[in-house]
């Protein structure tokens, strides 16, 4: 774990005890107001995605409807200044979950994965945040499922990405809503367009998923977090993909221990600085942090070191509701800008269900240096009680410090901005020519004192909320930051210095060039 001292090497100003950042609550004015709709078929999802497709470098929000429209909202924030944005009829499409930004076609302009109750649509990016339908054109099979989870990787030597599809509870099932769950679909390319989905049997009602190389082997495998089917052998799911071959579940004499909990979103960062990614499962009373245990072995095997570090999450901190939590998005995040990894949660009821909080508010957990985290949703003033789902963490004004957006079932978003530009910072894209130009499964290393951290650019992950984009890494009081590209070929990038409170675009065998909003 990180040892006091190394906070130190930051010239953090306070690591033992994390600077709060103040959050300035912009729901009412910034333009933001498409609900999260709908009765039981929509008690999961709500997902909240951030890309830039007006070709500004402020990142739009687009934000799930559920049994109403879905809606696209054009940034119009000024750098630094007041959030605003301009709801377009570019996406009112309905029955949508959530949604994942892909350049799938490598043409520069991003597309958009649309998660729904029924067919899933893959949206062409033409340009000036519009988009068409490309099912058709891409030979992609929609399904007609409750599709709940999303994730995307780049296979070797292809120059179409790999989707991953989760897919919930089957709809046609006699007993439905509380039938059997329904197949994940892998759809591998076959040259510019894709094949036949492949069914990634069993599958157990996923909620998130995640190409992650957890290994450093070179060669991602797909995690799967799932919900609920256990009294049918249901568990938490580690897919091996090889170029070419079937798809290979993990089991235990591959090292996987079984695990069982009401998995609804991953999200990975190399929290303890081994290294390797460690994985933050959210669920119902019961969120795990996860380590490798011993990263020689080659083994899938974990330890859990949530509680040890202060992130079970398991009851509400606020409100005086002592029932057990929900947990829903996570992400990990430097929100206060201290070089250290802070963690959002949000957090929400399913509905009405009596032995859960009402009163959950959303969790701010900020690392502490030595390995620990500290709540601090409330002091700064994120802690809603709305029944919150997806959200984004991401500086929606470009001024150096993250901002949040949370969708809440049936009241609406709501949205932060941070009030402070606390501690230095530095913000980079990712950019390469050909297939995967953002650069999804690239590894960013950063090198601060005598450690390396290591930031794995992934697609999925979360529960049903996606985003690419600025890359934001908190430099604490530092005035400078060494860092390189590991590429997704596995080409090793040189080691650069970039300046503190500046935008770069890297390009592979490039120097790193300076940009400047607006």
């Amino acid at each position: 774990m990180r040892a006091l001292g190394f906070c130190l090497a930051l010239a953090a100003p306070a690591c033992a005890e994390p600077v709060i950042p103040t959050f300035i609550d912009e729901t009412a004015t910034a333009g933001l107001s498409t609900v999260y709709a709908g009765e039981w078929e929509y008690m999961v999802g709500g997902g909240v995605a951030t890309f830039d497709c007006s070709g500004d470098g402020l990142p739009e929000v687009f934000l799930s409807g559920g049994a109403g429209p879905s809606a696209l909202y054009l940034n119009r924030s000024p750098v630094g200044g007041a959030l605003a944005f301009e709801k377009t009829d570019a996406v009112t499409i309905d029955a949508v979950l959530g949604a994942y930004p892909v350049d799938i076609d490598s043409d520069g302009v991003m597309d958009l994965v649309v998660l729904r109750q029924g067919e899933n649509q893959l949206l062409r990016g033409l340009g000036d945040c519009q988009f068409d339908l490309a099912n058709a054109a891409w030979g992609f099979d929609g399904g007609d499922a409750w599709s709940s989870a999303f994730a995307a990787i780049w296979e070797k030597g292809q120059t179409w990405p790999t989707l991953a599809i989760g897919n919930y509870i089957d709809r046609k099932e006699e007993a439905f809503p509380w039938g059997s769950c329904t197949d994940n679909w892998l759809h591998r390319p076959e040259g510019e367009r894709f094949g036949a989905p492949i069914p990634l049997t069993p599958s157990f009602c996923a909620l998130s998923m995640l190409f992650t190389d957890w290994d450093r082997s070179g060669k991602p495998s797909l995690r799967v977090s799932n919900d609920r089917e256990y009294y049918k052998g249901g568990q938490e799911q580690l897919w091996r993909l090889d170029p070419g071959q079937p798809p290979a579940r993990l089991g235990e004499k591959e090292g996987w221990k079984r695990l069982r909990i009401w998995g609804m979103g991953i999200a990975s960062a190399d929290v303890t600085l081994d290294g390797y990614p460690d994985y933050f499962l959210t669920s119902m009373a019961d969120n795990k942090l996860q380590v490798l245990k011993d990263p020689s072995t080659g083994l899938p095997d974990y330890a859990d070191i949530a509680f040890k570090s202060g992130v079970t999450a398991h009851r509400p901190y606020t409100g005086g509701d002592l029932n057990p939590s929900t947990a829903w998005h996570a992400q990990f995040a430097d929100v206060n800008n201290d070089g250290l990894a802070d963690l959002f949660v949000a957090k929400g009821n399913v509905a009405q269900m009596p032995d859960f909080a009402q009163n959950d508010p959303n969790n701010l957990l900020l690392g502490a240096g030595d390995g620990s985290f500290v709540e601090a949703g409330d002091k700064a003033g994120i802690a809603s009680m709305g029944i919150a789902r997806g959200a984004q963490v991401v500086d929606l004004n470009l001024d150096g410090a993250l901002d949040l957006v949370v969708q809440n079932r049936w009241s609406g978003p709501e949205v932060w901005r941070q009030a402070t530009v606390l501690g230095g910072w530095v913000q980079v894209r990712l950019a390469q020519s050909g297939a995967n130009r953002d650069a999804v499964g690239a590894v960013v290393e950063l090198r601060r004192g005598e450690k390396i951290e290591r930031h794995e650019i992934l697609s999925g992950g979360g529960h049903l909320s996606g985003s690419i984009g600025w890359l934001h890494f908190g430099l604490g009081q530092a005035e400078t930051v060494d860092l390189r590209v590991i590429w997704p070929d596995g080409s090793e990038g040189d080691w650069m210095t970039l300046p503190a409170r500046s935008f770069h675009i890297l390009r592979p065998g490039q120097v790193a060039e300076v940009w400047q909003p607006r």
